[in-house]
């Protein structure tokens, strides 16, 4: 009898496939559940720390721009404080300076004063004489002051008049009116005479008018 190759069955074959889906799937489900979420945990831990070092660098990323920021303002400050520490010194040295030679000024001004008022008490007609020239005056002039005030004063800069108070060589009334003209009123001549000269333009024109009048009413 001839030999025949035996094939399984088909139903064989099927159970066959069965099975061997059984054992793949139950080798799967025998991969511990810990394992999974072990890795799952790890993830997240990794997911965290890189959040946690990110928010770090860029906290301090913060930290260091404010930094810069307060170092700038400190700068800042300290340049505007020396400014200003500059601008005070320099005023303060120019109102020093101003001041010295406002002083300078005034000593030489004294100092012109008294040498002016030595003159003048010297020869008070030679400063009336040169005073009428500057208010453009010619000899003529000066001829009509000379006689006015010899007869007010005798030229005398401190002649004082005991009944009306009258002052100076001009005879001012009162004799304070000459502080228009300078401080020292009552010693200096040549002060008396430059604010009688500007009395007798004001009030007369000329020196001339000004005798013609005091020799019809006796006084000027």
């Amino acid at each position: 009898m001839p030999r025949h190759h035996l094939r399984p069955p088909a139903i064989a074959l099927s159970v066959l496939g069965v099975l061997t889906v059984l054992v793949v799937a139950l080798t799967a489900a025998a991969v511990p559940a810990d394992d999974s979420a072990a890795a799952d945990d790890q993830a997240r831990a990794a997911a965290d720390s890189a959040r946690a070092d990110s928010a770090e660098r860029a906290e301090q990323g913060r930290a260091r721009v404010e930094a810069d920021r307060q170092a700038a303002l400190v700068a800042q400050r300290s340049a505007e404080e020396a400014r200003r520490q500059a601008e005070a010194e320099e005023k303060a040295r120019a109102e020093a300076e101003a001041a010295a030679r406002a002083e300078a000024e005034r000593k030489a001004a004294e100092e012109r004063a008294a040498r002016s008022a030595e003159r003048a008490a010297a020869d008070p007609k030679a400063i009336a004489r040169e005073l009428v020239g500057r208010h453009g005056w010619g000899g003529d002039q000066f001829s009509c002051l000379e006689q006015l005030w010899e007869k007010e004063s005798r030229w005398d800069h401190t002649a004082q008049n005991p009944s009306s108070g009258a002052y100076g060589i001009p005879q001012a009334l009162p004799g304070s009116k000459m502080a228009s003209a300078g401080s020292d009123w009552q010693t200096n001549p040549a002060t008396q005479i430059e604010w009688g000269l500007g009395y007798i333009a004001e009030r007369y024109g000329t020196p001339c008018a000004a005798w013609g009048h005091s020799q019809s009413a006796n006084w000027y």
